[in-house]
């Protein structure tokens, strides 16, 4: 048996293009500098966290903003046991599928855990803010468990 040659090639996908906010998502990044997070009301009166710029059931422009809370429950999570060097956090973290209080939808980010063990579904979770806000979804450095570990 010929053992076979092993063929790879680095490659970086990059977007060399700018893109302006908005008013949508614009006021959502604003509200993160500011340690607030806005959502947006739905047709269907769903409040959806990011906010969408249209309706995802009529595509009409949205534009009735809800703040909601700096808390809520976690929906569904994934633990990454060795970060890559484009996370944010390098320590070993869990995706996780966030739905804040107030909010209708989940959004997606980072959860920091001691361990997986210690995470469960449907913990309360609350938003740990970065030291440094500039307008970016990383404003939300990570989510943490907000109760005990999970028995």
């Amino acid at each position: 048996m010929v053992a076979a040659e092993l063929l790879s090639q680095h490659f970086e996908l990059g977007f060399t293009y700018t893109r302006s906010t908005g008013p949508v998502v614009g006021k959502f990044l604003t509200g993160l500098r500011e340690g607030r997070v806005y959502g947006v009301r739905g047709s269907d009166g769903r409040v959806l966290v990011p906010p969408a710029e249209y309706d995802p059931l009529t595509g009409a422009a949205l534009g009735e903003f809800v703040e909601v809370g700096q808390q809520g429950r976690l929906l569904s999570w994934c633990w990454v046991s060795e970060p890559r060097e484009a996370h944010h956090l390098q320590q070993p973290f869990a995706w996780a599928m966030v739905q804040l209080d107030g909010a209708d939808v989940a959004m997606i980010h980072y959860l920091e855990a001691p361990s997986a063990e210690a995470i469960r579904s449907g913990a309360r979770v609350g938003i740990s803010w970065a030291a440094e806000r500039e307008g970016f979804i990383t404003d939300i450095r990570c989510f943490t468990l907000l109760e005990g570990a999970a028995p």
